[in-house]
């Protein structure tokens, strides 16, 4: 898989822009990654393993936390 990483200056809007990039043809996913505060990852895979519950997908909610675990994002 491929992955583009995009940093936007200080005063962009995420959110705004994040709607923009789901709009083009071929983007699938748009995630805003806070590489200043490592504990957001965490919750995010938190908050995505309760979609997961819901739809049974137990196998993906222990790779990602794991993964986030033991592959912590540093500076």
């Amino acid at each position: 898989m491929k992955y583009l990483k995009v940093i936007p200056d200080g005063n962009t809007d995420t959110d705004k822009l994040q709607e923009v990039l789901l709009n083009i043809k071929g983007v699938k996913v748009v995630e805003t990654v806070d590489e200043e505060n490592p504990e957001s990852e965490l919750k995010k895979a938190f908050n995505k393993s309760k979609e997961q519950l819901k739809k049974g997908e137990y196998e993906n909610i222990v790779n990602d936390i794991f993964d986030i675990l033991i592959n912590p994002k540093t500076k």
